[in-house]
């Protein structure tokens, strides 16, 4: 009589059999696993760093600052990014918070549940994304508003023929013209103040140890990856609009708007006991202070 043959090995190890992973259907699998935490110890390495917390900011107003004086002095000749249809700038830069946010959500839930153990100091934490969601409204009204009160409706690019019977910016558009005002960047704002939040939230991870076998383990470091590479996306496309869009005041002032978010949440009020607070750390508020100071 002939044994019942089991079901074929698998020939390779890691690899799929019938669409299931050598886990038992669990994911990541193994390689991948091994990948998401390459990546996650080189973006820890990079990004979770008292110094790149300290010197992001100068970073990004040195950069556009240089930017602005090449836009001005030597232009680059037009590539895919200086077109504003590039896939960067419509699925990302145009979402600019919403992709912070929804990533900062369970990065900072986890995380800070996972060291403190306590629900109400975790709901206390994520009204930072209210208050970061509060500085992105007020903020892009402002600007919108400056616009509008310092614009006229032109006939043409050049700013010939000014339309007087135009008096806003969306009636303007509609009747082909062309609205031109002091236009703060958006862009230069937005992208330094989520920069530097992600980079101030990823401090937890110098507290933050889990058990490798534990879901959270993957979780956590496939949301380190993927604010990692967000916050690089967000510098790189600072850089684009430095040098290819706006004028250097425009920019200034959307750069300072970002750095005065940051700094007067993470850098001032956050410092206070009446306020969302710092991400849990050892002595983070001690360290806090010491690193503004200097």
């Amino acid at each position: 009589m002939r044994p019942r043959e089991g079901p074929a090995p698998s020939k390779a190890k890691g690899k799929t059999v019938a669409g299931r992973t050598p886990g038992g259907g669990r994911w990541p699998t193994r390689s991948g696993m091994e990948h998401l935490e390459r990546c996650a110890r080189f973006l820890r390495g990079t990004l979770v760093r008292a110094a790149v917390r300290r010197y992001l900011p100068w970073a990004l107003t040195a950069s556009m600052l240089a930017g602005s004086l090449l836009k001005e002095l030597s232009p680059l000749p037009e590539s895919y990014l200086s077109n504003k249809r590039n896939i960067l700038n419509v699925y990302f830069v145009k979402l600019a918070w919403a992709w912070t946010f929804c990533l900062l959500l369970p990065f900072i839930a986890l995380t800070n549940y996972h060291l403190t153990g306590k629900a109400g100091l975790v709901l206390r934490r994520l009204s930072t994304l209210l208050v970061g969601t509060a500085i992105w409204y007020v903020c892009t009204a402002l600007f919108s508003n400056i616009e509008h009160y310092t614009g006229s409706c032109y006939q043409s690019p050049a700013l010939e023929g000014v339309r007087r019977e135009h008096q806003s910016k969306k009636q303007c558009h509609g009747e082909g013209g062309f609205w031109h005002g002091f236009d703060i960047s958006g862009h230069s704002f937005l992208l330094t103040f989520c920069a530097l939040m992600i980079v101030e939230e990823m401090a937890v991870l110098h507290e933050v140890k889990t058990d490798r076998s534990h879901c959270l383990h993957a979780a956590i470091t496939a949301l380190v990856v993927a604010l990692g590479f967000l916050t690089f996306i967000w510098v790189w496309m600072f850089l684009c609009t430095a040098v290819y869009f706006h004028n250097l005041s425009q920019k200034l002032f959307g750069t300072l708007f970002g750095l005065l978010g940051w700094y007067g949440t993470y850098g001032f009020w956050y410092l206070k006991s009446f306020s969302p607070g710092l991400p849990p750390q050892s002595s983070s508020l001690n360290l806090k202070r010491d690193s503004y100071k200097e």
